[in-house]
């Protein structure tokens, strides 16, 4: 892919939607300009890209726009998958990640926005952790002994969940939870997936992501 046919990715460094979507890029090589957003000052370019304008955006050569990180993901991975991850995939359990669990952390993590209950739907979210606990107390990663979309796709959620009180998510019971997630966040693709561009702005040089 040379660079003036190369995708254009929208994102945000903590959104774990991002993150997702960096992860599937990164590991299946697939090169793009990466465009940090400002989510208080929304680029003209994603706004016409998208008119969710959430990240992340890939805009592809062509115009063709995937606005969706689990369908970034898919797209990525159905270019290049050199690891399998499809073979690992779970929609079911992601689906549970995107709407119960989700909709529990953004009211645990977010209370004054939500005007909501945190203990309650920290409680709530907790109800996932332990499935996932139970899930991976019999195999090293979600589908199987390696990591794939269903991990890839579930663990930036479970991070921010935990980043919201660290020190009582560490004294959780959930041994293999912890095992997992402290895996992922010490892997050399996590780390790959984080670096810190300064926010986009229209006549800046590209950045390029998976180089």
């Amino acid at each position: 892919m040379t660079n003036s046919a190369a995708p254009v990715l929208y994102s945000f460094r903590r959104c774990p939607y991002a993150m997702r979507a960096r992860l599937a890029l990164m590991v299946s090589e697939t090169r793009c300009e990466l465009r940090e957003v400002k989510l208080s000052e929304k680029p003209a370019a994603l706004i016409a890209a998208s008119a969710k304008a959430t990240v992340p955006v890939l805009v592809m050569p062509d115009g063709t726009v995937i606005d969706e990180s689990i369908d970034v993901m898919r797209w990525a991975l159905a270019r290049n998958d050199p690891e399998g991850w499809l073979k690992r995939d779970d929609p079911a359990l992601i689906a549970a990640n995107d709407r119960s669990f989700k909709h529990a952390l953004d009211r645990y993590k977010y209370p004054d926005r939500h005007r909501s209950k945190p203990l309650e739907h920290r409680e709530s979210g907790l109800e996932f952790l332990r499935e996932l606990d139970a899930r991976l107390a019999t195999a090293s990663q979600l589908c199987g002994a390696d990591r794939g979309l269903a991990d890839m796709a579930v663990f930036p959620f479970v991070r921010q969940f935990a980043a919201v009180d660290r020190e009582w998510f560490n004294t959780l019971p959930l041994p293999h939870l912890q095992r997992w997630l402290a895996g992922h966040l010490t892997s050399d693709l996590f780390a790959a997936i984080m670096m810190r561009p300064k926010p986009w702005a229209e006549g800046d040089a590209p950045i390029w992501f998976a180089d």
